[in-house]
C-alpha cells in the first residue's frame, strides 16, 4: 500500500539551539549539549547559569538532531540541560506521527539528506532540507506497526554486534590468562628475538589499479582496510588493470598472517591472520606476510594474538618512524628485533584451538549481522517509500540458536 508522501514542516518544528560562547560556560547550572556530548558520551558538559529562552531547554524523551558535521538523530535521555547551536530539538505532532515512526523516519531523512549536505569542509544540512523532505504518513497504527518492526530488528543486530564484542573480549581475557601480559611477561615465559622464529618477512607490490574491487575472476590487491581491524577481509581490495601481469608469489592463502606496516600512529601494526580468503588476491606493499621457520615449536594463531595484544602492540607502534606529514612505517629490522615470549608449543595450540572455535562461532555471528542489515536496509526502504506491505510477516534467522524467529507486527 502507497501512503501519502507529507512534508516534516507538516508534523514537527526544528528549533535550532542558542549560541552559546565561551564565556558563558561555568561549573555550575544546566549542562549545555553540544554536538560532542551527543557523538561521544565520555565527552565532558560544559554548564552555564545564563538565562536563556525555555524553547532551548531538552527535556529526557527530547529528539535532536545534530545538523553539522556529525549529522544523526538522538533521543535525549538525561537531566534537563539547554541546547547548543549546531542542533535542533525536533518537536513533532503525536496527533499526527507516533513518536518512534518519526525518529526511524528522520534517520532515513539524515542518509537522504547527507549525500546531498552542503560545505566543503564541515558538511550540514540546513533548516529548510529538513522542512521539504518528504515522509510517508500512514495511519497511525500502521505508523506503530512499521516502528515496531525495524525496531525489532534494530534490537536483533544491536545485540548481535554486543555479542560480537563479547566474543573479542572473551579471547584477550583467556589470552591473559593463559600467558599475562606479554611486554610485563610475568609469567615468565622464554623470551626470543622475533627473528629467530622466523624465516622471512615478504614484502607486496602495489601496482596501479582500478577504483574498484576485484570481480571473482580478475586479481586483486589488498588496501590497508583488509586488515586495520586485525580481521582479515579480503573484499577490501581493487581491481588489477587488464594490462597489468599479476605476480603469483605475493597471492594471499589461508593460514597467511599478515602485519600493516604503515598508517596512521592509531592504525599501524595491525595484523590479520587468514583463516578464508578467495583466490587470486595480492599484499600490496603496506603489508608484511610473517613466514614462520620450519624448525621452530611456534603457532600463528599465537602470534596472531600476541601481536595484537594492547601492550604488545602499543610497543611495536612506537617503532614506526618517518618524515614529518608522512605515515609512520616499521621496517623489518626494527620487527626483527622485538622480543617475543614463546610458551610451550603445546599452550600455544590449545590457545589457537580455542581461538578457531570462537571465531567460527564470530564468523556465523557475522553473516547473521549482514543478513539482518540487509533485512533492515530492505524493509526500511519499503517502509519510508511508502511500500512496505503490512499483510506480510517477516522472518528473521536468530543465528545464535538456529531457530527462526517471526517478528510480529504490533503483537
Amino acid at each position: 500500500m502507497r501512503y501519502p508522501q507529507t512534508a516534516i514542516s507538516e508534523v514537527a518544528n526544528f528549533i535550532n539551539g542558542f549560541p552559546f560562547k565561551p564565556s558563558d560556560w561555568c561549573s555550575a547550572g544546566y549542562k549545555i549539549i553540544r554536538i560532542q556530548n551527543l557523538s561521544d558520551h565520555s565527552k565532558p558538559f560544559n554548564r552555564t547559569q545564563k538565562e536563556v529562552p525555555a524553547r532551548y531547554l531538552v527535556k529526557r524523551g527530547d529528539i535532536l538532531v545534530s545538523w553539522s558535521a556529525t549529522i544523526d538523530v538522538f533521543e535525549w535521555d538525561d537531566e534537563d540541560a539547554y541546547l547548543n547551536q549546531h542542533i535542533f530539538k525536533v518537536d513533532y505532532n503525536p496527533h499526527k506521527v507516533d513518536k518512534q515512526y518519526f525518529k526511524l523516519s528522520l534517520k532515513n531523512t539524515v542518509r537522504e539528506l547527507g549525500k546531498f549536505a552542503h560545505g566543503s569542509t564541515m558538511k550540514h544540512v540546513v533548516k529548510g532540507d529538513f522542512d521539504n523532505h518528504q515522509i510517508p504518513l500512514p495511519p497511525l497504527d500502521d505508523q506503530i506497526c512499521i516502528a515496531t518492526l525495524l525496531s525489532k530488528v534494530e534490537n536483533l543486530i544491536f545485540r548481535r554486534r554486543e555479542q560480537l564484542k563479547q566474543l573479542d573480549e572473551l579471547l584477550k581475557s583467556v589470552f591473559l590468562d593463559m600467558f599475562g601480559d606479554p611486554v610485563r611477561n610475568e609469567k615468565g615465559w622464554e623470551t626470543v628475538l622475533f627473528s629467530k622464529i622466523l624465516k622471512d618477512i615478504e614484502s607486496g607490490w602495489s601496482p596501479v589499479c582500478e577504483a574498484r574491487a576485484a570481480s571473482p575472476s580478475e586479481w586483486g590487491v589488498l588496501k590497508l582496510g583488509a586488515i586495520t581491524s586485525c580481521v582479515f577481509k579480503d573484499d577490501e581490495n581493487k581491481a588489477l588493470l587488464p594490462d597489468v601481469l599479476p605476480k603469483a608469489k605475493n597471492e594471499v592463502h589461508v593460514g597467511d598472517l599478515l602485519f600493516s606496516r604503515k598508517n596512521t600512529y592509531d592504525l599501524v601494526a595491525a595484523c590479520g591472520y587468514v583463516f578464508n580468503t578467495r583466490a587470486k588476491l595480492m599484499i600490496s606493499d603496506l603489508i608484511f606476510r610473517f613466514v614462520f621457520a620450519d624448525d621452530v615449536a611456534v603457532s600463528p594463531m599465537y602470534i596472531w594474538k600476541l601481536l595484537i595484544n594492547d601492550s604488545q602492540r602499543k610497543k611495536i607502534q612506537s617503532l614506526a618512524g618517518g618524515a614529518a606529514g608522512s605515515m609512520p612505517n616499521i621496517s623489518k629490522a626494527n620487527l626483527k628485533n622485538i622480543l617475543i615470549p614463546l610458551p610451550p608449543l603445546e599452550l600455544q595450540n590449545h590457545y589457537s584451538k580455542i581461538v578457531e572455535n570462537i571465531e567460527s562461532i564470530k564468523s556465523s555471528y557475522q553473516k547473521s549481522l549482514t543478513e539482518l542489515k540487509n533485512l533492515y536496509g530492505v524493509l526500511s526502504q519499503k517502509a519510508f517509500k511508502g511500500e512496505l506491505d503490512l499483510s506480510q510477516v517477516p522472518i528473521v534467522k536468530e543465528g545464535e540458536t538456529s531457530n527462526w524467529i517471526t517478528l510480529k507486527l504490533c503483537d
